[in-house]
């Protein structure tokens, strides 16, 4: 009897806690102290063996995945509690939430050569504290300048290259940074009063977790299209009417800066 319990294997797709423990590298006491601190639903009990799925593999992965942003395990609970319990789904829906909005790998510099990006001999210090400021870049501990976005970074160059300065390089970063604060915050708004809220408000059904996962991924290209359609709309407007007004101005004399009015 004895030897047939030994060799009894787990019903498909189900593992013990040995085996959870081999395919999560935790181990048996930390899995266990898991599930008492409430960071992993209890497992499925056949006979007298808990057996336990993919949904506490997803669990544990997600869990180690915010203790590496700096969460405590209460916090991680917290969390884990308020977006619904055990389902997978929830899992996936958490994980895309963190997720970066779009990835770009960042771009290393020593001094001298982003220096020469910038077309200058160094870089003034308050510049570079603004653009850390701004989430642009980053000072690292070796010196070395951390470009997060190379793409943006890109743009700056160029302008600075047609005899923009850095200075107005990096404030209009800032401006930019501004107003993209309030688009993200409007398509944010957006999501949760027409698509999270009323799934929130029937009880978070578990069949319409897909929906408004796929509803939340489908939200970060089409807010990147929606926002450069309307971007290139307006900034056709605005180059109208600047050089209306250049045309405009292209007849009239240079104002007299001296002397008295003739009456």
């Amino acid at each position: 009897m004895a030897t047939e319990a030994k060799s009894a294997k787990a019903p498909d797709g189900k593992m013990t806690i040995g085996e959870l423990a081999q395919r999560t590298g935790m181990t048996i006491r930390n899995i266990r102290a898991h599930q008492t601190r409430g960071l992993l639903p209890p497992p499925e009990v056949q006979g007298r063996t808990g057996y336990y799925n993919e949904e506490h593999v997803a669990r544990i992965e997600l869990t180690r995945e915010m203790q590496a942003e700096g969460l405590n395990l209460e916090a991680i609970r917290r969390v884990l509690e308020s977006t619904g319990g055990s389902s997978k789904e929830m899992v996936d829906f958490a994980r895309a939430v963190r997720a970066p909005f779009e990835d770009e790998t960042p771009e290393i510099f020593d001094p001298g050569d982003f220096a020469a990006q910038w077309s200058v001999e160094s870089v003034d210090e308050r510049l570079l504290r603004r653009a850390e400021k701004l989430g642009v870049l980053r000072v690292l501990a070796d010196g070395n300048i951390e470009v997060i976005s190379p793409r943006l970074h890109g743009a700056a160059t160029r302008m600075i290259e047609f005899g923009v300065s850095p200075s107005a390089a990096i404030a209009l970063a800032g401006k930019l940074h501004e107003h993209a604060d309030a688009v993200a915050r409007a398509y944010i708004d957006l999501f949760t009063e027409q698509i999270w809220g009323p799934f929130d408000k029937a009880g978070r059904p578990e069949d319409d977790w897909h929906t408004v996962l796929e509803a939340l991924e489908a939200m970060r290209p089409l807010a990147s299209d929606a926002l450069l359609a309307m971007f290139q709309i307006t900034m056709g407007e605005e180059t109208e009417k600047a050089a209306e007004r250049t045309l405009r101005n292209a007849g009239k004399p240079p104002s007299r800066s001296r002397g008295r009015k003739r009456r």
